[in-house]
């Protein structure tokens, strides 16, 4: 039936002559870039829930497997964690309602070759004062609107329009799903007055790709409650200002923890990191004098000390949460579909499909410490397969099976439920990927990108202050640009 339909618009030949003469890549890219390219089995109205990079690519992929993608943005545009926002939130150590969490001077901690979509390549702006320093927040916002641009995803989307719930809808005999409808609000002008709208649409299938940097995770301390000082969580700092000449404490040594402490160091008069787990042969003292690195804190004390595990202590004026964020998904909580248990999403099979629900739910995005942008590719393919048929899912129970051996797995090693959506530990890194890509009948992961973002990672350690800016291995990006020129 699917190649009739295919001979019908006069493009069966053509796949078939591509299969035959033409790499795998770029045949894929040719073939699904055919703007009648028919839908291979069954089309399903979806909803997507956020258009940052996964939702975005998500409405992409849904598109081209023939499904008719809706994708909400509660922002007035598109990007999701990449759009800068100089509002902060007004509660210090949580969300309040702003979901940007980015500062000024934040940069990525991967070349941005390695971090793009297989078929939209990641380069330098045209006129790049240095093409090789990693890209800031700014550079990654435009490669994504220009990436909805290309692929003509701006009309699919629903700016200023929030998801407020979430629900099944049964079949008649009070099982299985039959849909969902998606409550939503939205802003928009009357009378010269803004005003909200809540309205309800039912749609066959739901993808949530809300991201998760914008409820904020904060760090236990014995006696924080009586410590004078000021606290503040990452997702609410923008710039150092107001930290001018303090004593300033900073828990966390992760990405931002890195950032955050230096970029507060230029204004400080000192600054203390607290670390869970030093690095091996980590230094105390850092390249900058006025910053320094400690154990986890043992407490905080009511004449403004604060305490490390080693039994140091100083007298801090503020203390900054650089200790991550929350899955959150407001929208669910009332139906209990999946819960969220020390940041383990679950049940959820390969980090996608909760299995009493497959496919008709989905979530792209969860995993971290990975080369995201092509993992949520990989994703949203392997959703939009399912939905369509053309990719079998195994049985319910045969995923949920799946789902208690792999927390079994983490068990034995040690491995606490916080990393169940780490992709970067040794034992898994791009392993995830690679299932994903069988999965879908695509190619592997370039070699050239796996290398990149290793190299990336140890470079970290190495040389802390100036890895974004010495990016050295020309060999490696010049094969890069070889194998994305075809798509430029």
């Amino acid at each position: 039936k699917i190649d009739a339909r295919m001979e019908e618009n006069g493009q069966l030949d053509q796949l078939l002559h591509m299969k035959k003469t033409t790499h795998a890549t770029t045949r894929e890219h040719a073939s699904r870039d055919l703007e009648t390219f028919p839908p291979p089995m069954a089309s399903s109205r979806v909803a997507v829930i956020g258009a940052g990079a996964a939702g975005l690519v998500a409405a992409r992929e849904l598109r081209r497997e023939g499904h008719s993608p809706v994708v909400f943005e509660r922002a007035a545009g598109v990007g999701g964690t990449w759009r800068y926002d100089d509002a902060a939130s007004a509660d210090p150590l949580g969300a309040g309602g702003v979901h940007g969490s980015l500062y000024a001077s934040l940069r990525t901690n991967l070349p941005r070759e390695s971090m793009g979509f297989l078929d939209f390549p990641f380069v330098a702006d045209e006129g790049s004062v240095d093409p090789r320093r990693f890209p800031g927040h700014q550079e990654v916002l435009r490669y994504l609107e220009a990436f909805a641009r290309r692929f003509d995803l701006l009309g699919l989307v629903r700016l200023e329009t929030e998801v407020v719930g979430v629900r099944r809808r049964v079949d008649g005999a009070g099982a299985g799903v039959a849909g969902w409808t998606v409550s939503y609000c939205s802003r928009k002008l009357a009378g010269g007055e803004l005003q909200e709208e809540e309205q309800s649409e039912v749609f066959d299938a739901v993808v949530v790709c809300n991201g998760h940097f914008a409820e904020p995770r904060l760090a236990e301390i014995a006696g924080i409650d009586g410590w004078p000082g000021k606290q503040l969580h990452s997702h609410s700092y923008r710039v150092p200002d107001q930290f001018h000449g303090q004593v300033v404490v900073v828990i966390g040594y992760h990405p931002s923890g890195m950032d955050i402490s230096r970029d507060i160091a230029g204004v400080a008069k000192e600054v203390h990191v607290a670390i869970r787990s030093a690095p091996c042969g980590m230094q105390s003292t850092t390249a900058h004098a006025n910053l320094w690195l400690h154990p986890m804190i043992e407490c905080a004390e009511e004449d403004g000390s604060v305490v490390f595990q080693d039994g140091s202590r100083v007298k801090a004026d503020s203390v900054v949460h650089c200790t991550g964020y929350k899955y959150r998904f407001p929208f669910l909580e009332e139906d209990g579909m999946v819960s969220v248990d020390d940041n383990r999403v679950g049940p959820l099979y390969k980090h996608v499909f909760p299995p009493q629900m497959a496919p008709h739910i989905s979530f792209i995005g969860l995993p971290f410490k990975s080369i995201l942008f092509p993992v949520f590719r990989l994703q949203s393919n392997w959703v939009a397969g399912a939905l369509s048929g053309r990719i079998e899912l195994p049985s319910p129970e045969e995923m949920m099976l799946d789902v208690m051996a792999f927390y079994s797995d983490m068990e034995a090693r040690g491995w606490p439920k916080r990393f169940t959506h780490n992709l970067g530990v040794e034992a898994w890194t791009f392993e995830y990927e690679d299932w994903l890509a069988e999965q879908c009948g695509l190619d592997k992961m370039e070699e050239w990108r796996r290398v990149i973002y290793v190299a990336a990672r140890a470079r970290v350690s190495v040389r802390l202050e100036s890895y974004r800016d010495e990016w050295d291995d020309d060999q490696l990006l010049a094969q890069a640009h070889n194998d994305l020129s075809k798509y430029l």
